[in-house]
């Protein structure tokens, strides 16, 4: 065994026994699942009630905010596109890796590096989002964030870049959406509409260590599921197919037809089972893990004619949660896939941020209407509906989970939403 081998595999051993219950280390917190335990998170905020502090942003931008320790990372842009009726020039493009003090807020560093030639031009699909729409994710040791066409940067934890990798240079629609995932010594990024490729990187060099095509029509974000017995599989829902792979090697372990459209939301895991969301038409799958070969006979437990075109879902004692990009509330049977309520929400704008869990409430963010508060029971019943009245940007971002408080970015602004620690 090489020693960079041995010191990759410390580190990921490291990572996993000092990940706190505070942390939220990637899109979608520890698991990919959107779930914190904490039951202490704030029902109710506004401009100034329940606001531990707020923190200016450079820029624009549709990623999550994530946190390890005492930092909190981000990424925005700035320099073109911020502007319908101005959008300036593109060679003026920068997108930033930010990272804040988790206490206060304070902005401790904040890197830029130049957008690739390839970006696509800004127009009214790019400006629903912008140019940082992937949220980071972090080991503790690096922070890596993905750009589309601009690449994945990996820096260290004081801002210093460590290394810069390409993964295509095609685009379409709004521009990219897929965001790092790390396991042990690796991180993936899902490249399908750069290269229709999902890539494998050593997270301390940089190497290419494998990579597996082609990946169709998929602005998703891998998943890292366990089976029932611990192992892991790497699930990656794509056009027409679900995919279960080798974390280490990329080998396809098995294969279950999937939707036929576009795939957008980020697959969950369950007690050894995946559920996967999708497609203009709205469709969600369940599937049980650990099979080999063609598995759509044998390990797909459910089909449903209902589901989401971009949100991701939450799993909560025995039914899967999530708001649709159409802003309906929808509650289904974990075990059936039979519908459990459906419930239109308050605002018409599209809902772009995945709904997050934390204890027995459900946060859902609009676009138009703040953050709703649900209680995660099988009735649908709204707690509150929390705006901002001083800051009217967009809300795009889901909110990350951290020490009873959650931190909440719009355009304009993160915050820091609870009682003061």
């Amino acid at each position: 065994m090489s020693a960079r081998l041995l010191s990759s595999m410390i580190l990921a051993s490291f990572f996993v026994s000092t990940l706190s219950a505070s942390d939220w280390p990637q899109f979608r917190g520890p698991n990919g699942n959107a779930t914190s335990y904490d039951a202490q998170t704030p029902v109710t905020w506004d401009d100034t009630k329940n606001i531990a502090w707020k923190t200016p942003l450079p820029g624009r931008g549709a990623s999550s905010a994530i946190v390890y320790g005492d930092r909190i990372f981000l990424t925005a842009y700035t320099g073109y596109g911020l502007d319908m009726a101005k959008p300036g020039e593109k060679a003026n493009l920068k997108l930033h890796v930010i990272c804040l003090k988790r206490a206060t807020g304070e902005v401790l560093w904040d890197e830029n590096v130049e957008a690739s030639e390839s970006t696509q031009n800004f127009g009214k699909r790019v400006a629903d989002h912008g140019y940082a729409t992937g949220t980071p994710a972090t080991d503790g040791q690096h922070v890596y964030a993905y750009f589309g066409v601009s690449g994945l940067v990996a820096f260290d934890m004081d801002g210093n870049l460590k290394w810069r990798k390409q993964t295509g240079t095609s685009t379409a629609g709004f521009g990219s959406a897929s965001s790092p995932v790390i396991h042990e010594d690796l991180v993936y990024v899902n490249a399908s509409i750069e290269s229709q490729t999902l890539f494998a990187f050593n997270k301390l060099t940089g190497e290419g260590v494998w990579k597996v095509s082609p990946i169709n029509r998929a602005w998703t974000t891998p998943c890292i599921a366990e089976t029932v017995d611990g192992k892991h599989e790497l699930i990656i829902n794509h056009k027409d197919e679900i995919n279960g792979l080798d974390p280490k090697t990329g080998e396809k372990l098995w294969w279950c037809e999937g939707i036929h459209d576009y795939i957008v939301p980020v697959p969950i895991f369950h007690k050894g089972i995946a559920y996967c969301l999708g497609g203009r038409s709205n469709r969600s799958i369940a599937v049980k893990l650990g099979g080999r070969g063609d598995v759509t006979e044998t390990h797909k437990l459910w089909e449903s004619t209902i589901g989401a075109n971009v949100t991701s879902p939450v799993y909560y004692e025995g039914n899967l949660y999530w708001a649709s990009d159409k802003a309906i509330q929808v509650c289904l049977n974990a075990k059936t896939g039979e519908e459990v309520y459906r419930e239109r929400l308050p605002t018409r704008a599209r809902v772009y941020g995945s709904i997050v869990r934390a204890g027995n409430k459900l946060y859902v963010t609009t676009r138009d209407m703040g953050i709703l508060v649900l209680a995660a029971t099988p009735q649908f019943k709204l707690l509150s509906q929390n705006q901002f009245e001083e800051d009217k940007s967009l809300l795009n971002a889901s909110p990350a989970v951290s020490g009873g408080q959650l931190l909440v970015r719009t355009d304009r602004f993160l915050y820091c939403i609870g009682d003061s620690k």
